[in-house]
């Protein structure tokens, strides 16, 4: 997924800065982006020249002029052509199962101690989704479908991490069960 196309998304809901994405992305909890400056006006600019968005300067007093986008007919077409192509299956790369992988060689108090970090990581990032999906900051709800769609969006999410927790919570239990030394696998 291209971040040109989340750029147009937020744009289609209202006429913004390249400042202004950049905070929407950026408190997001959901999207990939770190929100980089260079990635979003990156963005901007292959947009304008593909005449997706229009751009106004807007001058301030004291301080330098605005460059607001706004999303033109032909960047509608385009975000709608792009929310009905073929959808990407969901991402299941997570760099801890590599961790994970090669995790036998730590004693039993280390492994514990990398799964709690994993367990308080998830659990934090978990905190903050529960919190934007009950404040809602940065949604549109143009329409009550468009703020259904958002509301289930972060049911999933908060499905996803609560699924994650478990399931450490789980392998933590299971290995203390196994005891604390390192066994070899019987062969067959």
């Amino acid at each position: 997924m291209s971040i040109k196309y989340v750029v147009l998304g937020y744009l289609s809901w209202r006429p913004m800065t390249g400042y202004d994405i950049k905070k929407l992305i950026a408190e997001s909890e959901t999207l990939p982006w770190t929100a980089n400056n260079n990635q979003i006006y990156r963005a901007l600019v292959e947009l304008h020249k593909d005449e997706w968005v229009s751009k106004t300067i807007e001058e301030q007093v004291g301080a330098p002029s605005r460059h607001v986008y706004t999303i033109t007919e032909k960047g509608v077409q385009a975000l709608k052509s792009w929310v009905v192509s073929e959808p990407e299956p969901p991402q299941t790369k997570k760099s801890f199962f590599t961790q994970l992988m090669w995790a036998d060689c730590l004693d039993a108090q280390t492994l514990d101690e990398l799964l709690e970090a994993y367990l308080n990581a998830v659990g934090e990032k978990l905190f903050f989704i529960r919190v934007q999906a009950d404040e809602k900051p940065n949604m549109p709800e143009r329409t009550p479908r468009e703020s259904y769609l958002w509301e289930m969006l972060h049911r999933n999410w908060i499905a996803q991490y609560e699924l994650e927790l478990n399931w450490i919570r789980q392998v933590r239990r299971e290995l203390l069960e196994m005891g604390n030394g390192r066994q070899k696998a019987t062969s067959r």
